[in-house]
This record gives C-alpha cells, structure tokens and sequence, in this order.
C-alpha cells in the first residue's frame, strides 16, 4: 500500500512493530493477477529472481486418497491453466519473507514513504479533520503521534486497529485446531519424484471430514511446510508431529523441524472494512485457510483497489463515495472466496468421502472417480473471476452483483479485470500503462478501438472539468482487439473497466462524476 501511495505522490508512513523478518514461509502461490501488481509496482524482475524454487518448476498440484503413498492419485490443479489469455502474466511461488524483501527495497528507493520500525500502535482516534496515531517504541520508553489525512490497518489477522475501531468479524468456524509445521526432508523429496513435479500436495482422509493434510515445497531439495487438523488440546510438546507427518506422507521418511505452530480452522471476514478515516486491508479484513493461496492474493487485491482511491482523494480528484466503495467492493469478493471456493470446498470433499471409497465404488472405479473429481475442481478454480459489476462507482450491467464468481472472457466488461490485448505496434496494452514512478499523476485510461474523434474529445473534456487524469490509448478495432468488443473502454487505475461502449454517451459528465465518487 505504502508503495502504491508512494508511486502516486502521496506522502505516507508505514508503522511496524518487527524489526526483523519473519521465518514462516506463508503466502506462497501468488496469482498472475498479483503478479500484474508487482508489474505495475516495478518489482516483476525481482519477484521472480527471487523464487525459492528453479526457474520454470511447475505451480500446481497432486491430490492423494488418505496419505501420499496411496495407489489412488491425481494432479489436482495447474496454475493459471486455462487463464493465460485472462491475465498480462502468469503466477509465481516464493515465500512470503523472500517477496517481502522484495518489497522493501523497492520501498527505500520511494521517498514520499516514510518507514518506521520497531513501533506498536497503541490509539488511534479521528475527527473531521485527520486522525492521530499514538505509537510506543517496542522494547523503550520512546512514544510518538502521527497525524495524517487517513490510516490503514495491515496489522494481521489479530488486528490492533481493527479492534480499536470495534470492528467485528463473521464467518463460518469449523471448530478444529490446525498445526503448522515447517521442516526439513530430503527423504520426502525423493519420495515424491514418482509424481510429475508439483508445488504442493495434498492427503484427504475420510476421519478429516474434508480438512487437508496438505504438504507445500519451500524449496526443491529438503523445505517443506505441513497443515494438518491436529486434537484440541494440543500443543508443541504433548504430541508426536513426526509421526503425523510421516502417517500423512506414507511412509517413514527422515524430518528435521524447524518451526511448529497453530491456527485455527474458520473463515472470518470483518463486518465492514471502514471507519470513517480508518481503513483495514489483508488479513486484518479476512482470513481464511490457507489453501489455494487465495489470502495473500486477496490482500493484495485489497490494497491494489483501497491504493489509487486514496490517492485520488487525497490530491483532489476522488469523492468521498469513492473511499466508500472500498468496503462495497471487496467484502462480498471474499465472503464468496472464503465461504464458496474455501468452506465450499471443505464441505464437498466431506460430502464426497462420504459416499466413495474403494470398498464401496469398487478399486478400479473409484480410480476413475477419484480423478473426476480432481478434474472437476478445475472448472471451480476457472469460474473464480472477481468482479465488481454492481458497485456504485462503476457503470456496470442493470442487476449486476459484486461477486468472485464469474466468467472469464476477452470481451470488455464494466466491473471486470480488463483482458490484455496486443496492440497494432506488436506491444501488450499492458505496456502501454504506466508503472512505478511514472504512476504519479496517472489516473482513468480510455481504449479507443477505431473510435470517433469526437467522442474521444468529449471524454478529454468531461475529465479535465473535473480534474481527472485521463489517458487515451488508440488502436485499430482489429488484430484480436476486436474481441473486447467495445470500440471504447473506459479504465480506472487498478485495471478494472468502469464503463464501456461504442460511441459517446449521453451523459458523460455524469459517469465521469459517478466513477469517481463525486455523484
């Protein structure tokens, strides 16, 4: 967020209680939609050098019946498999840790970012005019206040200004305590070499009622991390994790740990993710388990979307409707992401254990089952499509629902991720939009396919009476462009379509006030 701001022109500050990096290795598998954040944020390059695991191994995965040495087996997802065309680049895997700092030293080269370690918030209050952040220095004596225009809390799933704003959070729990270990196996490594080479794997055993045991590379060699529902009463010393690993694994296989800790099965969403100048983003907003890597995708979709609307209220040209719409926007997203794709998820596993096994179906057909219904989450991982097609900030279809699921089309639609194109000079359209530094003073883009003229200057007119940064992007309606099927895409920031059409509206000076939150 502080980047996103920062790139913008606007000044901000980031207060963080570490001084140093954590060692879990979360937020893995980031999606080619993530990976289009760190474009635009300048860092790709840097991103993708620093993969723990070699240049080009596959994302994607195995599921097994029971443990990872069964004879009942399948590949159970392909990153971005079917969503190429969708997306300006594909996915990448690298430890949270490693991608953060990534992050930092893009951060230090950003001077309108101010960085301040070692500090714990401790109050935050707002009037009219600003908020105030009471800090204490971790570990001395040292207090400061901060005063700023807004304040966003990215403090985690245990958020701190989450509770002192009295925000509550809902969801379903399934009532079960999951270890996370993190640990070392070369003999497991070996093991697994009998599947075609994969990112993670997975065991579902019917006394799990649909919870994972569920195993993710670190590395190619020896790291691994595990999640697996464990007893309630559990802790680091009164249980025999070496031996669940290797019940799950299959086999007894070498383990040295180096990490052992707990979370708790629940998707928990925040009931709204504003008060009044106080925003939360990530895990402070939501949190689900960790599976499909959809959470720290999720906050960064969060900050991608909270980022340029800040911004563009802060240097003048957004409304208020518009910092609004943050919370309008991207809770329904992960209610359906938590409670669909994840709960959903969890429950159809249950569901499906219940009705086959191989003493029921037969071996040979439950085999056959057993792929199908690996095969058959590949259409649910494709009918996950974030979109904003009712928000009041977008000129959306009449009866559009903000909603993650969808379809995913190279055609232009207002609310939905616009589809790369390559533009008649053989670059990406992607291209054609600014990144890093030059994203300050950047704002709304118009797509003109073959499109009049005219209409092209009323858009110019209508944004500069109200101030707002306009580029204009022109190109034949043909070459593949042809397939947005619209000669004129109206773009905000984050690459979302707000408006689309094939000549000028009639009332344009009411779209441009709607879309950025002067209506």
């Amino acid at each position: 967020l502080a980047m996103e701001l920062g790139f913008r022109g606007v000044e901000c500050a980031i207060i963080e209680r570490e001084t140093g990096m954590h060692s879990i290795p979360k937020g893995q598998n980031l999606t080619g939609r993530t990976s289009e954040h760190f474009y635009f944020w300048d860092v790709l390059p840097q991103i993708r050098a620093a993969r723990a695991m070699p240049q080009g191994y596959p994302i994607g995965g195995v599921s097994c019946y029971k443990n990872l040495m069964n004879e009942y087996w399948s590949q159970s997802f392909q990153a971005d498999n079917g969503l190429e065309d969708y997306y300006y680049q594909t996915g990448e895997r690298l430890p949270q840790y490693d991608m953060e700092n990534v992050l930092r030293a893009k951060l230090a080269t950003i001077s309108e970012v101010d960085f301040q370690l070692g500090w714990s918030v401790t109050a935050i209050k707002q009037d009219g005019a600003g908020v105030r952040i009471t800090m204490n220095e971790e570990g001395g004596s040292g207090q400061q206040v901060i005063e700023a225009d807004y304040a966003v809390g990215c403090d985690g799933g245990r958020s701190t200004i989450r509770d002192l704003i009295g925000v509550k959070r809902v969801g379903t729990d399934f009532d079960e305590l999951m270890v996370l270990a993190v640990f070392r196996s070369k003999e497991l490594h070996e093991a697994l070499e009998k599947y075609p080479h994969s990112s993670v794997y997975s065991a579902l055993h019917p006394d799990l009622e649909g919870a994972w045991r569920f195993f993710g590379r670190i590395d190619v060699g020896e790291g691994w991390f595990f999640h697996t529902p464990v007893p309630a009463d559990t802790t680091q010393d009164n249980y025999d994790f070496e031996a669940l690993i290797q019940e799950a694994a299959g086999f007894k296989c070498k383990i040295e740990f180096d990490n052992v800790l707990f979370w708790n099965l629940r998707i928990a969403v925040a009931e709204t993710y504003q008060d009044g100048r106080i925003f939360i983003g990530g895990d402070a907003a939501h949190s689900h388990p960790p599976y499909g890597g959809l959470g720290v995708n999720n906050g960064f979709e969060d900050i991608a979307n909270l980022g340029w609307k800040l911004a563009a209220k802060c240097l003048g040209w957004g409304g208020d409707a518009l910092l609004d719409s943050y919370t309008e926007e991207r809770r329904p997203i992960f209610r359906d992401t938590g409670e669909d794709f994840i709960a959903g998820r969890i429950k159809a596993d249950k569901e499906w254990l219940k009705h086959h096994s191989p003493e029921k179906d037969g071996k040979e057909a439950f085999q056959t089952n057993w792929k199908a219904r690996a095969k058959g989450n590949g259409p649910r991982r494709r009918t996950y499509e974030p979109n904003y097609e009712g928000s009041t900030v977008v000129m959306g279809p009449p009866g559009g629902k903000i909603s993650a699921h969808g379809t995913h089309t190279i055609e232009a639609r207002a609310g939905h991720h616009l589809p790369p194109r390559t533009l008649s000079g053989g670059e990406n359209i992607y291209e054609a939009l600014p990144i890093g530094a030059a994203l300050r003073g950047t704002g709304f883009t118009l797509i003109a396919l073959d499109a009049e003229e005219s209409a092209i200057a009323a858009f110019q007119q209508a944004a500069s009476k109200q101030n707002i940064p306009l580029a204009v992007i022109r190109d034949s309606f043909d070459g593949g462009r042809e397939e947005y099927d619209r000669r004129l895409i109206l773009v905000r920031p984050d690459q979302y379509v707000v408006w689309v059409g094939d000549e000028q509206p009639d009332d344009l000076d009411g779209i441009m006030t709607r879309v950025v939150g002067k209506a």
